[in-house]
């Protein structure tokens, strides 16, 4: 399997007003976005498709690290944190990364 082009732990992943998970895992790999229900190699699936099926974006007025994925259907808002991120570091929030890495993995630019 080749190395992940996104990968981000601790996510929340909601659809609608109600929480699937709040320690969730995004990662696109392979030509497809995963959603996982949990960190570890133990979680299961919620959603996968395309990358090029999916549709990514910042809902208006939310926090920067708010992000909403279409997939099959199916709207999901994922809440992504910079754990890993130095606190004296700018760089892009972990939302907009996701957003762009969808984006290049679709082919449409990033």
């Amino acid at each position: 399997m080749a190395e992940p082009e996104f990968t981000a732990r601790g996510v929340r992943i909601g659809k609608g007003m109600r929480s699937l998970t709040r320690a969730g895992r995004v990662r696109i790999s392979d030509g497809r976005l995963e959603l996982l229900t949990s960190e570890g190699s133990e979680g299961s699936e919620i959603d996968s498709a395309p990358v090029g099926t999916v549709r990514a974006s910042r809902p208006w007025f939310a926090p920067d690290d708010r992000a909403r994925a279409d997939l099959n259907g199916q709207r999901y808002q994922l809440t992504l944190t910079e754990r890993d991120a130095a606190p004296d570091e700018p760089g892009p929030a972990a939302a907009h990364r996701f957003i762009e890495a969808v984006r290049r993995a679709a082919g449409r630019g990033g």
